[in-house]
């Protein structure tokens, strides 16, 4: 009989198919594994079935078509059976005052897969989670299928091994370092961090680095809070330069020629679904210790409401001025609108200022028809936006913008330093 420990993984299931499941599911399924996605959108399903990937990825739309026709990459909405499972659904924050983290996501994911869980199955959480989760959902399956053992009690001979291993890639460059990139590879026991570091060096390059489930998640939470505390630096600095009419760009410039001083560019705030969430998982769990951690995330949360009340300036100057919010996605030349400040931003002006904000955005198709009405935001051309509105806001870089030079004779608010 064939051991846990050599049993090959022949099929993959992908359990959510959203900016970290479906390149995921591509990457593996271009190994030649047959690799089943999971999403509850029949939209997301429809699409990848025809061979199109249903966000904008750089080559992801032609690596999906060539596994669908290869038949190793197929989606279908409730999970099927597989030899491992890797779980990539949301893990938002809650709106209460300690943004506790919402696990839900993963707990439905968990039980969708319990019924078709069988011996000698693989699982692995990517989903960016609070230290602990991967114990949760080993000790949810294990009520889920009392019939299976899980490493929490049967350690090394547990019928089904469990691991968690973070997603650590960029939009836009996804593939790339999907490839490239090292990984962190948590298991509860050394066998599940071994056959799960086995099933990621069918595509990876980068080194699988092998430790415990806790171990990982905190590694994650660290890296994304690492960056947040010294966004929140810069941001804090823009805010006094500001108030001390002294040009920040200039400071972080020169600052930056010292030997050890490297600042970050400060912008419109943090957005996206890694750096304005995952620090608030460090404070839920130690909510007395991540005082640095906590006055980050809310530097950061605070940047937009600077950036609001100087435009708010603008029009007190000018009762009757337009004005137009340049990028509206949470960084440059991705689609992606999750926890975007310039998304805030821009809906806060479109009230406030009702018939007289305007905002452009190069993917603004990607932005949903009904949030854009319930955010009050009017799209129109950057041409036309650059051309009538008294007040120029850029929130976004996008390389889109760059063919334009900034405006004469108008107001131009730039946190982001677009045009200096």
């Amino acid at each position: 009989m064939q051991s846990h420990d050599t049993q090959d993984v022949n099929t993959l299931s992908v359990i959510g198919l959203g900016y970290i499941g479906l390149p995921t599911a591509a990457m593996f399924a271009s190994t030649g594994l047959d690799t089943v996605g999971v999403d509850v959108s029949r939209r997301a399903v429809d699409a990848i079935n025809c061979g199109k990937a249903h966000i904008e990825e750089g080559n992801l739309d032609e690596l999906v078509e060539r596994c669908v026709q290869t038949g190793h990459l197929r989606a279908v909405m409730k999970p099927v059976a597989a030899d491992a499972f890797i779980i990539a659904v949301p893990t938002p924050v809650g709106k209460d005052e300690g943004h506790s983290p919402d696990v839900s996501y993963i707990q439905a994911a968990g039980l969708a897969i319990a019924a078709v869980l069988k011996r000698g199955d693989l699982i692995i959480l990517e989903s960016t989670s609070p230290v602990g989760t991967t114990g949760m959902l080993a000790e949810l399956l294990a009520q889920a299928r009392p019939d299976l053992s899980f490493p929490q009690t049967a350690g090394e001979q547990a019928d089904v091994c469990l691991a968690y291993c973070p997603e650590r890639i960029i939009p836009g460059q996804m593939l790339r370092e999907l490839v490239e990139n090292d990984r962190i590879i948590g298991g509860m026991t050394p066998r599940c961090a071994e056959r799960a570091a086995t099933l990621y060096k069918r595509f990876v390059r980068g080194v699988c680095h092998i430790t415990t489930d806790r171990t990982a998640e905190m590694v994650k939470l660290t890296e994304n809070s690492f960056r947040d505390v010294n966004i929140a630096f810069a941001n804090e600095l823009s805010m006094i330069c500001d108030d001390l009419d002294i040009d920040v760009w200039k400071v972080i410039e020169f600052a930056n020629r010292h030997p050890r001083v490297s600042i970050l560019k400060p912008g419109a705030g943090v957005g996206g679904h890694c750096i304005a969430v995952d620090p608030w998982f460090i404070v839920s769990s130690s909510p007395e210790r991540a005082r640095m951690i906590r006055t980050a995330r809310e530097v950061n949360d605070l940047k937009p409401h600077h950036v609001v009340a100087k435009v708010d300036a603008a029009l007190t100057a000018n009762p009757e001025a337009t004005v137009a919010c340049l990028g509206l996605t949470y960084k440059p030349d991705v689609d992606d609108f999750r926890e975007s400040p310039s998304l805030e931003i821009a809906s806060i002006l479109s009230r406030k200022y009702a018939g007289r904000v305007v905002s452009c955005d190069p993917f603004f198709t990607a932005l949903p028809d009904d949030e854009a009405r319930d955010r009050a935001i009017t799209f129109v051309e950057t041409e036309k936006a650059l051309q009538e509105a008294d007040v120029i806001v850029v929130l976004v870089p996008h390389s889109a913008f760059h063919g334009f030079p900034k405006p004469q004779n108008k107001v131009v608010v730039d946190p982001v330093g677009f045009w200096v």
